[in-house]
């Protein structure tokens, strides 16, 4: 398992943009990340969703933020501490900024995207650390498509789709920022599913995920997301495998919702 643990989580669960009307401020997802060692599913780490309201003095923004963190148990084995937070316009979910700081096992990162929606560009900063402490800083300038948004956007974005609306096998591609490169992410529905969670059974529509042109995920149909096929469409479990083995996301626990 290398860099970029919340990267994996994060993309499997992208789909594509709309209308704001499921995601509010105030809201917390807390989930457990599992990684198949030695051929055993483990716990290792704790992923966190979270909204909250930002106000600037010309606009009161929806701060998107992502964390993860190994237990403590694993620090000494692989310690994470992943940040990825969007701020966005509340009702509409498009981004102005993007942060991304990752620091996995000795590995750290700091990627940083300024949009100009009129213009089509995205003033990006990467910056790097190396093991003695001595960082540099990389800034480019990014033209991106009209409805290219980053990982945590798009992440929010896929839950104000009328998925109810999808027939299994119908799959549509979108495109994502990242590392300074757009991705594209083919999502496919596969089916009603209802499963049982730790916030109780729940009928969902389950979906795969494929990223083209990318080894990130593995296998046809081996990336699936679960999401409660009602107003929140919250994610509440996943499947992924990467090219360093598998795991799992679980729903620990869901609150401030919308409805």
């Amino acid at each position: 398992m290398k860099h970029y643990f919340l990267s994996f989580a994060l993309l499997i669960c992208c789909l594509s943009f709309g209308q704001n009307n499921t995601i509010p401020a105030g809201e917390k997802l807390v989930y457990t990340a599992s990684y198949n060692m030695s051929g055993i599913l483990t716990d290792i780490a704790q992923v966190k969703m979270e909204t909250s309201e930002v106000k600037t003095s010309k606009n009161t923004l929806l701060r998107l933020k992502c964390t993860a963190a190994t237990y403590k148990k694993w620090d000494n084995f692989f310690k994470i501490r992943d940040l990825y937070e969007s701020y966005v316009n509340p009702n509409t979910l498009v981004p102005y900024l993007y942060k991304r700081d990752i620091s996995e096992g000795g590995y750290y990162k700091f990627m940083q995207y300024k949009y100009n929606h009129k213009t089509k560009l995205v003033k990006s900063l990467k910056r790097k650390r190396r093991k003695d402490g001595v960082k540099w800083d990389e800034n480019n300038t990014v033209k991106i498509g009209a409805n290219t948004k980053d990982l945590v956007s798009t992440l929010y974005n896929i839950r104000n789709l009328d998925i109810y609306k999808a027939k299994p096998g119908d799959s549509q591609d979108f495109t994502v920022l990242f590392d300074n490169k757009e991705t594209v992410i083919t999502v496919k529905y596969i089916s009603k599913e209802t499963i049982s969670t730790n916030i109780g059974k729940k009928e969902c529509y389950k979906l795969a995920i494929a990223i083209k042109g990318s080894d990130i995920l593995k296998g046809t149909n081996a990336n699936l997301i679960w999401l409660t096929a009602d107003e929140n469409k919250i994610l509440v479990f996943a499947k992924f495998k990467i090219p360093v083995g598998n795991g799992e996301l679980k729903i620990v626990s869901a609150t401030g919702l919308k409805s």
